[in-house]
């Protein structure tokens, strides 16, 4: 039997730091939570990244989901992308599905819609390793591709970008770990093109330092 007691869960996953030898420092954030029952929750999800003093990329997801099965919830609502650097924002009717893959994989999977009919998908997988009962290590790779070009928020049709992570971190205590990592990420396609116009650069690696905090 499914509980219909009140629950919630809030995490900032990755806030983390890098020093970028061309644009100064940088930053990024992910979180996401939910509020509900174990059928159904409201759920919250936003991330971005900051460069050079400016904010390059933000966004945040206002979702409704649902359990289908064990482990695994289906979700619907909005995103809504904001607008810097004198470009647009875009907002997009998202729907996709949250869960507990075999093996442990923590997998997220949305297809977004917008004007115009531009379809993106975005999906994400992540592992845990655990060396002891504190020291975590987590694999993770996310990647997105679009269907049209959308010049004004740099995005090319096809697959966008593929980023992939190792981040090695120590639970002092199980709400609060601090962890240092590395990050790969490439652009791809018409993505990469419009990257190759304005800065020359598509593929980036990076140490990063950072903290994890969930309540």
């Amino acid at each position: 039997m499914h509980g219909e007691s009140i629950n919630s869960y809030w995490a900032l996953d990755r806030l983390e730091a890098w020093d970028a030898d061309e644009d100064g420092t940088g930053m990024a954030w992910e979180a996401q939570g939910w509020v509900g029952s174990d059928l159904n929750r409201l759920w919250l999800r936003s991330e971005g990244e900051r460069a050079g003093g400016s904010t390059e990329s933000a966004d945040v997801e206002v979702l409704y989901g649902r359990a289908i099965a064990r482990w695994w919830d289906a979700v619907a609502g909005v995103r809504h992308d904001f607008a810097f650097g004198g470009g647009p924002s875009r907002t997009y009717a998202a729907l996709g599905v949250i869960g507990l893959a075999p093996y442990k994989f923590e997998v997220s999977a949305t297809a977004y819609l917008g004007e115009s009919g531009q379809l993106g998908v975005g999906a994400e997988a992540e592992y845990e390793m655990l060396f002891t009962n504190r020291l975590i290590g987590q694999w993770l790779v996310e990647g997105e591709a679009w269907s049209k070009d959308d010049p004004a928020v740099g995005i090319g049709s096809g697959l966008s970008k593929v980023e992939a992570g190792f981040r090695l971190r120590y639970e002092f205590h199980r709400q609060f770990a601090p962890y240092v990592g590395v990050v790969w990420e490439r652009a791809y396609g018409g993505t990469a093109d419009q990257r190759r116009a304005q800065s020359g650069d598509i593929d980036d690696t990076r140490i990063v330092a950072g903290v994890r905090i969930w309540f």
